[in-house]
């Protein structure tokens, strides 16, 4: 049978026949859910050494050392660690020389009784692929999203079968392995956000792309990576902190993407509301935008890189509407949240044609848009060297939505970004392009100097490659 067409029982079971991996498995939270499956099977003797669960914080600490947090993946690498380590040390010398010694853990909180909790949790496997080989290691983070505690731990149990099953199957496709890491499931019972594969079997993935895959396949609605290209964990990054995100498309970033944050910025953290409060500045690239290029994956990382090259937190996002990605901020964290744009952009909210699938209409988007106090902090557009200087204060709004419009500016839903760089306005991304694909050096001059450092030295953007 084809690899994609194998459900649950089948995947334990191939695993279970296979005689090449033995390990242990180390579940926290949820009951032995995944273990399970492959003692449900048959033929689990050929596959487990050991399995076990340390639901005691002091048990735990006692193992796998202390933790700040028990769902977190610190104390997932802390059991990946310990018990591939224990299995080689006690089983080497015995079967090493035809064994692939794996470890599978996870740590997950599940529906508490009064319902009050977030339901998510840690799962992983580091492997070797062939016996006596250096480990590899996929982890991934996940939302349980049934309304009760047993079905979540049933997902759980199938989604940490498709981990192992990826994991010693697939290693080799590291696509595939994502793709099937939600067979037999929906996304409307489980959310992956962040998947990490390293060790000698992925030495050559790039996670991002990896993140991407996440968002492509409906697995997450956004994934996001640091400067230095490590994946993060939404939840982990936001946690307790205010959040600044600017929305573009990147290609590539100019002064102006970077004096806009800078403005906002300064104006954010002069918001009492905001205070001590650490921030977190994003940018976001949406699906929508990457579309636009044909998902062209060399012109992703691209911007990836440039963004990277500014010191930047990336996201990618499937959230085309500015309200989908407040309501997903909200989610995360309980802190201040500004979203940074120019006026074309506000102008397009202001766009009612983009509503018409709402019951509520533009009413419907702004009110889950603007609550909790959510601001927009709008940077001017300046079409050409002295040209007209359009505002929050000047720019067109169509008769019928003056009003409302007057309303969440007296309010303070909009921030004009009066600290900017004038040299700065006007530059735009298509110019930049235009003249890097034309051989014009004057591109350089309009983006910051670590952006056309990337892109010359790795040829981004057409650079290069002369038009006639």
């Amino acid at each position: 049978m084809a690899d994609e067409k194998l459900n649950t029982h089948q995947k334990a079971l191939r695993i279970n026949l296979e005689n090449r991996w033995y390990g242990s498995f180390a579940e926290i939270g949820a009951g032995q859910e995944v273990v399970r499956w492959f003692f449900r099977v048959g033929g689990a003797s050929g596959t487990v050494a050991k399995s076990m669960s340390a639901y005691d914080m002091a048990v735990s600490d006692a193992i796998y050392g202390s933790a700040q947090r028990y769902v977190s993946r610190e104390r997932l690498q802390a059991m990946l660690d310990h018990e591939l380590e224990l299995d080689i040390q006690r089983l080497s010398a015995i079967r090493g020389d035809t064994t692939s010694f794996f470890a599978f853990a996870d740590t997950v909180a599940t529906r508490n009784f009064a319902g009050t909790n977030e339901c998510h949790g840690w799962l992983g496997v580091k492997f070797q692929a062939q016996p006596r080989d250096e480990p590899s290691q996929v982890i991934i983070h996940l939302r349980m999203l049934d309304s009760d505690a047993q079905a979540q731990q049933e997902a759980l149990g199938i989604v940490g079968v498709n981990l192992c099953h990826g994991a010693f199957f697939l290693h080799h496709e590291p696509e595939k392995l994502v793709e099937g890491l939600l067979d037999g499931l929906t996304t409307g019972r489980i959310e992956i956000d962040m998947v990490e594969m390293s060790g000698i079997e992925f030495r050559n993935v790039d996670n991002r792309i990896m993140a991407l895959k996440l968002v492509q396949l409906g697995l997450s609605g956004a994934a996001m990576f640091g400067p230095d290209r490590a994946v993060l964990q939404p939840s982990e990054v936001f946690h307790n902190k205010a959040v600044l995100v600017e929305r573009g498309s990147f290609r590539p970033v100019t002064h102006v993407n970077v004096d806009m944050m800078r403005c906002a910025l300064e104006k954010f953290t002069a918001d009492k509301a905001v205070g001590d409060t650490p921030v977190v500045q994003v940018m976001e690239l949406t699906m929508h935008n990457l579309l636009g290029t044909a998902m062209d994956r060399r012109d992703f990382l691209a911007r990836a890189d440039v963004l990277s090259a500014c010191g930047m937190t990336v996201m990618v996002s499937d959230f085309q509407r500015h309200f989908r990605l407040a309501a997903y901020l909200f989610r995360m964290t309980k802190e201040r949240i500004g979203l940074v744009l120019g006026i074309p952009t506000l102008v397009e909210i202001f766009d009612e044609k983009y509503y018409a699938d709402l019951r509520g209409g533009i009413l419907e988007s702004f009110g889950r848009l603007f609550k909790n106090d959510l601001k927009l902090f709008v940077y001017p557009l300046q079409e050409q060297v002295g040209g007209t200087l359009q505002t929050v204060e000047t720019m067109h709004v169509e008769p019928e939505l003056r009003n409302l419009f007057k309303y969440l500016r007296d309010r303070g839903s909009f921030v004009g970004l009066d600290n900017f760089n004038a040299q700065y306005l006007p530059i735009f991304s298509r110019d930049v392009l235009q003249r890097i694909a034309a051989g014009d050096a004057s591109w350089e001059q309009m983006v910051p100097e670590a952006v056309a450092g990337v892109i010359k030295a790795r040829g981004f953007f057409g650079y290069g490659r002369r038009t006639r």
